[in-house]
């Protein structure tokens, strides 16, 4: 059976901010589908509004943009 691993707060912080700027997308015209895919592609370019402080709609704005 494999090892269950823990997800520090900051991860969990971040996950949960992922799927806020989802709701955000959705909201703006995404698909669940696109807005996860978009999630997924970008990563790189969300965590780094993550640590910029960006708020989930400022992100979802941005990428909108």
């Amino acid at each position: 059976m494999a090892k269950k691993e823990e997800l520090d707060e900051e991860t969990l912080a971040f996950i949960q901010w992922c799927t806020e700027v989802e709701k955000f997308l959705v909201a703006g015209g995404a698909t669940v589908r696109q807005a996860q895919d978009h999630i997924e592609e970008q990563i790189e370019w969300f965590t780094d509004q993550f640590y910029d402080g960006l708020t989930p709609e400022e992100a979802a704005k941005e990428a909108l943009a």
